[in-house]
């Protein structure tokens, strides 16, 4: 135990070093829709998560260590209904290989289409604008530390212009076996740029290195989960005096809580739960100035329907609304057996 943990410190150690260097890269942000939720279990506990362990095979693409109670050819489909008709999908299919789990996901984001004017505002042919991103991943046990890594292709198409990059997710999960508590360390979207729009300064890739942790009290049907986003990012608040003359820089507090995701679950046995998060980032930036119309909340359900296992989120961003997300998961050998 006390060698497993050490390499999990190691390791830990390292990430953060490099993610360290990596984050003093100047230039603009691109593919930042890697930072959006690709399963409704992320969306209805606030918005990110890299701990908790489930059968959800998306929750792979938040952090590719979270394998321990995945099997051979789980497969999960994600749709999310986004603001203004921009629409999300993502799947995620997980297949063992001479003994290694290894899963195959795709993350899509369609944008909608838009009307094409020229300099002078006369109408021209309309086009798209869309962002994906193609995964593999696997990840390997040692004890009770299970280290994991993505690599992803990603690609982003506006009209006929377009941009990739080659990025990798690399997370590390230390869960001993006799509690129910897990800690995760994720450094997220490493990688570089593979080509950038025509005229497009140096970009700079979303990286994000995040920590987490989920347990659950033992005599308890709660489940509690904490992650913190943005931890080498200097300043994450938005603050624009425009929009809301009266609004001042964070203190260190509110500072320090706009990284913090809260999320818990209350397990009403194993077919059925329920789910709420907060996130007060997105709380304290997208309210109004007299009304925050719950703005930081979010909600969710899961329920297991024989073959299938349904999760339902909905996240409130502002007092105008929110946002829908709907993750469907099952199992292909089930089926096989059904046949037979």
């Amino acid at each position: 135990m006390r060698s497993e943990i050490k390499l999990f410190v190691v390791v830990a150690l390292f990430m953060l070093s490099f993610g360290q260097a990596f984050s003093q890269i100047g230039g603009q942000r691109s593919f930042e829709f890697l930072n959006i939720p690709v399963n409704a279990t992320t969306t209805a506990l606030g918005g990110a998560n890299v701990s908790l362990v489930n059968e959800d095979p998306l929750m792979l693409l938040q952090n590719p260590a979270l394998s321990d109670s995945l099997t051979s050819q789980q497969l999960a489909f994600s749709y999310l209904g986004y603001f203004t008709g921009i629409r999300q999908s993502a799947f995620n299919y997980v297949q063992e290989v001479k003994g290694k789990l290894l899963n195959f996901g795709v993350n899509y984001l369609n944008y909608g289409d838009f009307q094409g004017l020229d300099a002078t505002g006369a109408p021209t042919a309309d086009f798209q604008a869309v962002d994906y991103a193609v995964n593999i991943g696997t990840s390997h046990s040692i004890g009770v530390f299970t280290a994991g890594v993505n690599m992803k292709l990603a690609h982003s198409l506006i009209d006929s212009y377009s941009a990739s990059a080659m990025l990798f997710d690399i997370g590390g999960v230390f869960r001993p076996k006799q509690n129910h508590w897990t800690i995760s360390l994720l450094a997220k979207n490493l990688g570089f740029m593979l080509s950038e729009f025509d005229g497009a300064e140096s970009s700079l890739l979303p990286f994000d290195l995040q920590l987490g942790t989920s347990f659950k009290p033992e005599f308890m049907p709660l489940r509690f989960s904490i992650t913190a986003a943005n931890l080498l990012r200097d300043n994450v608040a938005f603050v624009n005096s425009a929009l809301n003359p009266n609004e001042q820089d964070p203190g260190i507090g509110d500072a320090l809580f706009r990284r913090i995701n809260i999320g818990s679950e209350i397990l009403l046995g194993k077919g059925f739960r329920l789910m709420v998060g907060y996130n007060h980032r997105i709380r304290r930036e997208l309210r109004l100035q007299q009304l925050s119309g719950g703005a930081g909340f979010s909600f969710g359900m899961f329920l297991r329907i024989k073959m299938f296992e349904i999760t339902y989120a909905r996240a409130t961003y502002h007092a105008a609304g929110g946002i829908n997300h709907v993750t469907l998961v099952t199992n292909l050998k089930k089926f096989q057996k059904t046949k037979l």
